[in-house]
């Protein structure tokens, strides 16, 4: 177990290799108990948890270890008809949310032409703002997570250009703060989360280029820690998430080289459940599909492996899915190569 200090954890002496079988058994018989509590209290985000652990299949190229044809009956199940929105579940209100996770699960198994898209694009539509911004839903909470998502869907459903395009990316510019990071919206703190979705829509508006990306580079660098593992704001602990939320926008800003590889790749590795599989935030914290996802996808972004195991996929640092499906859309982003901004 990691020894926790103010704002860093000391991490233990022996760090586990990648355990990809245990992962794969893992995540294939997460959530098969439906009775659990733990099951029907996560009813509310099942949508985004089905995207988090099939992703993850997919990036160890075992994506056959769950039905499919269970899958997509569930996500079907969840498409409001009226709204052209996704729900988490069957009962809950459609949201922007799960709409990308419900359009990332059928693009990952080709199956986007199976749903109504026109419904799709008019649900979207219909949560833009004057100013630019998304409303998550029609309750109208204003978040510039729901902008990314607004505009990775209807990238992956080749309709980018149903909506405001200009307007969206000057509402993104408008969350920028004095340190080049971005928040919520206009005047929140700047948060790794955050920076992470701003430059994910930039890069598919095709601006990230006119982000100041040496300034942003220096304050995502400074999240990481002497432990090898990010936070995703000053005097926070590190998490695993936030090794793929900071090096993936360092990715697409062009400048993932800036970090310590070798100790966020030790980091990561420490987070490993290797009796039951599964990553958690920190050593000897609870596993779970969402740390998962983001410690593998940020090792497949690092290039790790390890020694015994199959190779894992390549992932678009833009949309946390395997680079194949988004060359298999046609899907083009920008990515920043130092001196070409």
């Amino acid at each position: 177990m990691a020894v926790s200090m103010s704002s860093d954890i000391i991490l233990p002496e022996e760090v586990p290799n990648l355990e990809l079988p245990k992962h794969i058994e893992f995540l294939a018989k997460y959530g098969t108990a439906k009775d659990d509590y733990e099951f029907c209290m996560t009813d509310f985000l099942r949508m985004s948890g089905m995207y988090w652990g099939l992703t993850s299949l997919d990036l160890m190229g075992k994506l056959d270890h769950v039905p499919k044809d269970d899958v997509l009956a569930f996500v079907k199940e969840c498409f409001d008809e009226t709204s052209g929105g996704f729900s988490p579940a069957k009962h809950h209100d459609p949201h922007l949310l799960y709409t990308l996770s419900a359009v990332q699960i059928l693009a990952m198994y080709n199956e986007l032409d199976t749903i109504d898209t026109s419904k799709v694009v008019k649900f979207i539509q219909f949560l833009q703002q004057p100013d630019g911004s998304f409303w998550g839903d029609k309750w109208g909470e204003v978040d510039i997570r729901f902008t990314f998502c607004a505009l990775a869907t209807l990238t992956l459903l080749n309709k980018l250009v149903e909506v405001d395009t200009k307007k969206a990316g000057e509402f993104i510019f408008s969350c920028q703060n004095f340190d080049g990071g971005f928040g919520s919206k206009p005047g929140s703190e700047s948060h790794a989360g955050l920076i992470y979705c701003a430059v994910g829509a930039l890069s598919i508006l095709k601006e990230a280029d006119k982000i100041d990306g040496d300034q942003l580079g220096w304050w995502l660098c400074e999240r990481q820690l002497k432990s090898g593992g990010f936070n995703g704001r000053p005097e926070k602990l590190p998490d695993v998430c936030y090794s793929w939320w900071v090096l993936a926008s360092l990715t697409i800003l062009g400048r993932a080289h800036w970090i310590n590889k070798d100790a966020l790749v030790r980091f990561i590795l420490s987070c490993q459940d290797i009796s039951t599989g599964g990553f958690a935030d920190r050593p000897g914290d609870i596993v779970d599909p969402f740390h998962t996802l983001f410690g593998l996808g940020a090792l497949t972004i690092l290039g790790y492996d390890g020694d015994k195991n199959p190779k894992l996929k390549a992932i678009n640092p833009v949309f946390c899915m395997s680079q194949e499906v988004i060359d298999r859309l046609g899907v083009k982003i920008q990515i920043l190569r130092l001196g070409t901004e």
